[in-house]
């Protein structure tokens, strides 16, 4: 043993010397407001335990947790007994992510000889930590046993039950430990997280109530009333709450404020949030984080003006904030102001060319600018960037159809396909990719494994059915897939196309015309459903239906040649002057085309198989 004194010093060093445990408790501990430290008196005669012992606590306090672990086992050497080693070993252990050794140092300690309520608390909190919740809850109730009075057992096993998502018996643990500390704001507070856990929203509150009655700077239990408003929609109990918070918390965090200000948000009351925010940022002018949130509730009152002026003012004064430009950009982008866009994302790019948002962003919005091959150099960036993103690959493999760079498109996808084999979308596009590149086989392959992934995947459904359809093959295979489009959307006109040209192909001319005219009545532009329109006229020999269905087409597709020939070819002659000619860009696709939404699979319009479309 010790030298004489030993027992009578040890608790002072315990509380000296605070434990740093990491306990599987996920409702977190509140600090206290003070904490009254004991004076430290060493034990009157020197001996080995106690220098290796003192050597591990100095080593403690330089935060030097090896050497201190090293000093405590060698004092263990000389006092093999001492249960205040061991558990002071047992926490370092437990601190250095060492749990199983942690638990096996408590494991040797008989704790018939552990008469202190503190050292079994302590225990117990090792135990939890190491997934030893019975053994922990046991030795909560012995140090209960020991000294009933400590209220401090009874909050930190109340906590344990809460995360052991045992609500009622927490309760009545947080009840015991109340009875003896009433003015324990812990107290209070836990009782209404378990109150909370039960749904009982009003004791919650009341409880949370008690707990600022008690201190009134006890953030936590603001922050939890808050909550319960917040999901109450109780927006004048919240500003009543908040008016208190301002005048009883002092020095003030944000953490409260910003939460009340997204509340306030919520509840479309703007002004009063941009009120505490204009005096937030008096309060400390250089926090950026309070700017952007200004900025962003001005988004939400779409006073895009007001907002990109803060995000400029901030990017002027901080330039290294990307993030802050990168969002600028979008704001741009939502008043159309492109250039504006193009220039925030490539200001960032230039200052750090391995900044992925701005690189995908800029890439996106030169997809929807058409500006494809462009689009396609930051896009192949990003991969290189995030290549295991398959939202990446995708974008760039999009980028390539478009720009009818074909072997690059399937390049792309099958890239990602090696991060994300199961990719619906990726595994979808490389089959359009390869259809493109007249490889039918692997089209069909890729439809068939994105509908072994999902049966009810609509546009692969429709893609290969016309597939088949449109090559004369597997005419049944045909029918019976694009019906399936069909029942999955009935009112997609290209999807009923596809059925009707399914059925002409197999003879059931009749069915055909019916669901080719329901195409067209639900599909008043694509000018391939027209087209097929026309065909089947012409097999029922209704020649001049033929002529007005082929007519229309090629009023919506005029560079549509291979029509054009046949219409000559059935005797019908020169097509008439169109007076709906397309000017040179603007029938294809407009200047600032819909986004892309990533991720999503690109359908295919009219029953035909053309290039990828945006998503519906």
């Amino acid at each position: 043993m010790l030298p004489g004194g030993w027992q009578e010093w040890v608790l002072v060093m315990f509380l000296l010397i605070p434990l740093v445990v990491v306990s599987c408790a996920t409702v977190p501990k509140p600090e206290s407001d003070s904490v009254t430290q004991p004076e430290f008196v060493p034990p009157p005669l020197p001996a080995p335990a106690y220098y290796h012992f003192l050597q591990g606590y100095l080593a403690e306090l330089a935060n030097d947790v090896p050497k201190a672990v090293f000093e405590y086992r060698a004092a263990l050497q000389f006092d093999s007994k001492s249960v205040f080693l061991r558990v002071r070993l047992a926490a370092l252990q437990f601190l250095s992510g060492n749990m199983q050794r942690a638990v096996a140092t408590l494991d040797r300690i008989r704790t018939t000889r552990v008469q202190d309520a503190g050292v079994l608390a302590e225990m117990a909190k090792i135990y939890a930590g190491g997934g030893k919740f019975d053994r922990a809850l046991g030795l909560y109730d012995e140090a209960i046993r020991v000294n009933p009075e400590r209220e401090e057992t009874y909050f930190d096993k109340g906590v344990l039950l809460l995360n052991l998502k045992r609500p009622l018996q927490a309760e009545a643990v947080f009840v015991q430990g109340i009875a003896y500390a009433p003015e324990s704001h812990f107290g209070h507070f836990y009782q209404g997280k378990a109150f909370e856990a039960q749904g009982k929203g009003a004791e919650a509150k009341e409880a949370y109530r008690q707990a600022i009655k008690r201190s009134e700077r006890f953030e936590p239990a603001y922050q939890a009333l808050l909550n319960l408003y917040e999901s109450d929609g109780d927006l004048q109990e919240a500003i009543q709450l908040y008016q208190q918070f301002v005048s009883s918390v002092r020095p003030r965090g944000n953490t409260f404020r910003k939460d009340f200000i997204r509340f306030l948000v919520n509840q479309k009351d703007y002004e009063r949030a941009l009120d505490i925010l204009d005096q937030m940022i008096v309060d400390d002018p250089k926090d950026v984080k309070v700017q952007i949130q200004r900025a962003l509730v001005y988004v939400e009152m779409k006073d895009h003006a007001r907002a990109i002026t803060d995000l400029k003012r901030i990017v002027q004064t901080h330039p290294s904030e990307l993030r802050v430009r990168d969002y600028l950009g979008w704001l741009y982008e939502q008043i159309d102001d492109v250039e504006g866009a193009i220039e925030a994302y490539r200001t960032n790019i230039d200052m750090d060319s391995t900044f992925y948002d701005s690189r995908i962003h800029l890439g996106i919005l030169l997809y929807r600018l058409t500006r494809y091959d462009e689009a396609a150099l930051h896009l192949a960036r990003a991969v290189g960037l995030k290549p295991d993103n398959p939202e990446t690959h995708f974008l760039l493999g999009l980028s390539y159809l478009q720009a009818e760079a074909f072997e690059q498109a399937t390049s792309a996808f099958e890239k990602g396909l090696e991060y994300h084999p199961n990719d619906e979308n990726l595994r979808f596009n490389l089959g359009a990719a390869y259809d493109k590149l007249d490889r039918f086989p692997d089209v069909v392959r890729e439809m068939e494994a994105v509908l072994a992934l999902n049966p009810e995947h609509a546009d692969a459904l429709n893609y290969l059915g016309y597939g088949y359809a449109d090559r004369g093959i597997n005419g049944g295979k045909a029918v019976e897939l694009t019906r399936r489009a069909v029942a999955l959307k009935p009112d997609n006109g290209a999807y009923v196309d596809s059925l009707g040209w399914a059925l002409f192909k197999i003879g059931r001319v009749a069915e055909a015309l019916r669901e080719i005219q329901r195409a067209a009545e639900l599909v008043k532009d694509d000018p391939v459903i027209f087209e097929h329109l026309g065909e089947i006229y012409l097999t029922q020999e209704h020649q001049e239906a033929a002529k007005d269905a082929w007519i229309r087409a090629l009023e919506l597709d005029p560079r549509n040649e291979k029509l054009i020939e046949r219409f000559r070819e059935v005797g019908f002659g020169n097509p008439p002057n169109l007076q709906g000619e397309q000017l040179e860009d603007d029938a294809q696709v407009s200047q600032y085309a819909d986004p892309v939404v990533p991720g999503s699979p690109v359908p295919r319009v009219g029953g035909h198989i053309g290039p990828p479309l945006h998503s519906e």
